[in-house]
């Protein structure tokens, strides 16, 4: 069995933006909303060069990210490391699952090395 239960997987597919937070290797927090899919457990998130989360990923791969409902008040809070991808076999299997989740990136599409791809493995999470 992995991390996530049946209850939390479940609320994750069912919403598709979150709340992804990196540090920094001086442990400087960040937070930013991102449009994510799920595959399997992992979350995957498309990004652009040039970003703060990139820098921070390159440089601590401990991550949080939060999805979360206001009424009723819901949320599912994960922890994992994250892997970065910009080329590959995975990356365009990745990539896959990204088009197929969402309209926008079908009809903006992209290919290797052009915006790299997150891919969140879960190693804690909590329901509420």
């Amino acid at each position: 069995m992995g991390v996530l239960t049946p209850k939390q997987l479940s609320f994750l597919k069912s919403h598709e933006v979150c709340s992804l937070a990196t540090a920094s290797r001086a442990a400087k927090p960040h937070v930013v909303p991102v449009i994510y899919a799920v595959d399997g457990e992992d979350i995957i998130v498309a990004i652009d060069y040039g970003t703060k989360k990139l820098k921070n990923l390159r440089e601590n791969k401990l991550v949080a990210l939060v999805v979360d409902e206001y009424r009723p008040n819901k949320a599912v809070m994960v922890e994992g490391e994250c892997e970065i991808l910009e080329r590959g076999k995975e990356y365009l299997r990745l990539l896959k699952v990204l088009f197929d989740r969402f309209e926008y990136y079908r009809k903006n599409p992209w290919g290797e090395g052009e915006s790299p791809i997150l891919k969140v493995r879960p190693t804690k999470a909590v329901m509420w």
